[in-house]
């Protein structure tokens, strides 16, 4: 395994951090905790989970991915592993999980204690707001439409407030965002700069061969201001594995069970996709392989979130940590990318 640092902090992370909103729904806890121990045996010592985990979110299994990984958790040495969660953002259909939602003081509060509780731990490592509270691009959507009838009012200040609150009193260490803009992270970073409060230090944002849509402007401001790239569906929902071209859909597949999930399934991808496996076989490389060592790669991912099914498909996305693509394939990829940009954003 590789490591490196979480930004602006001491702590060692693994390359590539264990993912795991399959567990509750497309994986058992038996088979959640066969995940978890063949990951910390390879190294991983990064561990991403969500409050409104397993996916797709519902009420019936909602927590069910903390509560799994609690009860691994209980028996393992706490510190040497680092935890990351996040508390859901502001949508209607997720209501079931409090009354209101957002990020108020007492919400966030309400938030983390439950997940302490599940996660059977007394501190989270790295505390995420999974998607921002303002009227925004994300979650697939190309481009930003301003509503100026948003409920939405400015309170970066007093989020941060509370966080910081929580890193005070050892509830949590540090904090990140995810799904966010390039507005909302300057945001994050000039509200802590010019109030003394702790800092954003990861975002957690898709990134793949079909969406490298955090390089027009993000990167710049992961690698000036130090936030690093949690990098989320480095697969694309598993159709850089290349499983789902030339009409296949796989039985237990996620596209099978949950056809809802269709941001990577456009035509475009499905060429795109196509060319990119005829470059892995030229190298000799699986789609797979060729796909995540891409992603490890770049300057500004601190970690690669993988997330797996089975342990087959876990061992394949672990092992690509060894892989070092050249700048001649590099280039090879950016053609690719050229002859259809962000196919599936």
């Amino acid at each position: 395994m590789k490591y490196t640092t979480l930004p602006n902090t001491n702590i060692k992370v693994s390359k590539i951090c264990l993912g795991t909103m399959t567990f509750g729904q497309q994986n058992t806890e038996v088979e959640a905790h066969q995940q978890l121990n063949y990951a910390i045996e390879k190294g991983i010592n990064f561990i991403d989970t969500a409050e409104m985990y397993s996916i797709p979110g519902k009420k019936e299994t909602q927590g069910s991915t903390e509560r799994f990984i609690g009860s691994w958790l209980k028996d393992q040495k706490r510190e040497d592993l680092i935890i990351a969660t996040k508390i859901t953002g502001p949508m209607e259909y997720f209501n079931y999980i409090r009354n209101s939602l957002g990020y108020s003081k007492k919400v966030i509060h309400d938030a983390i204690e439950r997940s302490l509780k599940r996660l059977q731990t007394n501190y989270i490592d790295l505390y995420q707001l999974h998607w921002p509270e303002r009227n925004m691009n994300f979650f697939g959507q190309r481009n930003y439409n301003h509503d100026a009838n948003e409920k939405w009012q400015d309170n970066f200040k007093e989020v941060i407030e509370t966080l910081d609150s929580l890193v005070k009193e050892g509830k949590i260490r540090h904090y990140g965002v995810s799904n966010e803009s390039s507005w909302g992270v300057m945001r994050h970073l000039t509200e802590s700069k010019y109030n003394n409060l702790t800092r954003c230090i990861t975002i957690q944002n898709p990134y793949s061969l079909l969406n490298r849509t955090f390089e027009i402007n993000l990167s710049e401001v992961s690698m000036r201001e130090n936030v690093g790239l949690l990098a989320y569906s480095p697969l694309a929902f598993g159709m850089l594995t290349g499983k789902y071209l030339y009409g296949k859909m796989p039985e237990g597949s996620r596209l099978k069970l949950f056809p809802a999930y269709s941001r990577y399934s456009n035509p475009q991808a499905h060429y795109s996709t196509e060319k990119y496996l005829e470059l892995a076989n030229k190298l000799n490389l699986t789609l797979t392989e060729l796909s995540l060592a891409f992603v490890n790669q770049r300057p500004f991912v601190t970690s690669t979130i993988i997330g797996a099914t089975s342990m087959e498909q876990l061992q394949e996305n672990i092992s690509s940590i060894e892989i070092t693509l050249s700048k001649e394939t590099l280039k090879e990829i950016d053609g690719i990318q050229d002859l259809m940009p962000n196919p599936a954003p």
